[in-house]
């Protein structure tokens, strides 16, 4: 099996990677010279390349795509045009220009992209009953503080990256959908700068959404931080319940990224992807929304 890592523009697909050499021949392509030295200091077997044409070129089985998110739609475009599974690291696209370009693009069932909470152990699999859910508030503790000293610059700015409203608040989001469906919308957002004065962006945020059953949600976005950690809990009438994701003693398992590349992995071997595209967008239009208010 022969796996392309597209582009190296956030710490993600260098965790992906640790899981992927266990099952694959790693081919890879990223223009900063840091970076790529950084991955291959720890791949020295992958095979480097000088373009995502010529990666493309090598006869992939599977792409992992993580390119900064305004050369994400041509890119994935790209990839499209070779057929083979994609997962696109979290988020797909930061702005509503980034959006449509992506729209225009003809997404085939073996695209997956978002957070990789949804496959973590203590969340995966989980489900609820939408009748006896009164609301619902996803909470996500992850510092930001390494923007503020200007680290991947683009991810805090919020016409590129998004900020912190769409980089992080895309792993509650995307937890809440995975519990409710698509069916969805922002009906309001805010973010402040608590801490970190040198940011681009916030590093707090909120966003009220609403279902079209009528539940409604809340996502709390807490960018000041000693720990990581993230949160769902759903309101029923008789109480509340809470689902709590933290590394623990193995981060890749514990927050998903393990059970992410298995998805992916059974995409490569011919599956479908496990989230519906029709999620992926809509999760991807609340972030662009709230973006776009705040």
């Amino acid at each position: 099996m022969r796996i392309v890592l597209a582009g190296l523009a956030t710490s993600h697909p260098y965790t992906d990677a640790r899981t992927l050499t266990r099952h694959a021949e790693l081919v890879v392509w990223e223009p900063d010279p840091e970076r790529l030295r950084r991955f291959t200091d720890e791949h020295p077997a992958a095979k480097v390349t000088g373009s995502l044409g010529e990666a493309l070129a090598t006869g992939p089985d599977g792409v992992v795509l993580t390119v900064p998110n305004p050369g994400v739609p041509e890119a994935l475009a790209r990839v499209l045009e070779t057929g083979v599974p994609c997962f696109v690291n979290k988020p797909a696209v930061a702005s509503r220009a980034q959006l449509d370009a992506l729209d225009r693009l003809d997404v085939h069932d073996r695209v997956l992209s978002g957070s990789v909470l949804r496959f973590a152990p203590a969340f995966a699999g989980t489900t609820v009953d939408p009748g006896e859910v009164l609301a619902v508030r996803a909470t996500v503790r992850h510092d930001v503080g390494m923007w503020a000293g200007g680290y991947n610059a683009w991810q805090d700015t919020p016409g590129e990256g998004g900020g912190t409203m769409v980089t992080m608040g895309v792993h509650g989001v995307e937890l809440l959908v995975a519990l409710l469906g698509p069916d969805v919308r922002l009906v309001g957002a805010a973010g402040a700068k608590r801490h970190y004065e040198g940011l681009r962006s916030e590093d707090t945020g909120v966003m009220a959404l609403r279902w079209g059953s009528g539940v409604t949600g809340t996502v709390e976005i807490i960018g000041v931080s000693d720990d990581e950690s993230y949160s769902v809990t759903v309101h029923r009438r008789g109480g509340s319940d809470t689902i709590v994701i933290e590394g623990g003693d193995d981060p890749v398992k514990g927050l998903g990224y393990e059970g992410t590349i298995e998805a992916f992995l059974s995409m490569v071997r011919g599956a479908p992807s496990p989230v519906p595209w029709e999620q992926t967008r809509a999760i991807l239009d609340v972030l662009v929304t709230a973006r776009e208010i705040t």
